[in-house]
């Protein structure tokens, strides 16, 4: 049973920084894209970042590329997202996910993804 369970947020004033994390469980990160979505208050969830299969591609939604940067722990079984020059935009429940396509490629859609967390409240005051 596929298992991921995210960490890290909190409250930041704007232009901080904060680094989510996604433990993953049930499976091996190495063969699996994942990426991090997030849900402000009323809104859709949208794509935020995500990183490949192999760990060494990733892609960014245009408003959070040069601010945020996913990386992985395969030791650990981990993904994190760290992010910089916070600003109010930011301000949102974040979340992992990943699918079950194995050597699969960065998808920006959610229906893409089967397996998410359970997700970790970013909030940042300006």
């Amino acid at each position: 049973q596929v298992r991921l369970v995210e960490s890290g947020g909190g409250l930041v004033q704007a232009g901080g920084s904060l680094r989510l994390s996604c433990a993953v469980s049930g499976r091996t990160l190495t063969y699996y894209a994942t990426a991090w979505f997030r849900q402000a208050p009323g809104k859709e969830r949208e794509f935020v970042g995500g990183m490949s299969w192999t760990g060494s591609s990733t892609y960014y939604r245009d408003s959070v590329k040069g601010r945020f940067t996913i990386s992985r722990d395969v030791g650990a079984n981990m993904v994190h997202l760290q992010m910089n020059s916070l600003n109010a935009e930011d301000t949102a429940i974040y979340y992992c996910a990943t699918n079950d396509v194995r050597h699969g490629t960065i998808e920006t859609g959610m229906n893409y993804y089967n397996h998410w967390g359970q997700g970790t409240q970013v909030t940042v005051s300006s």
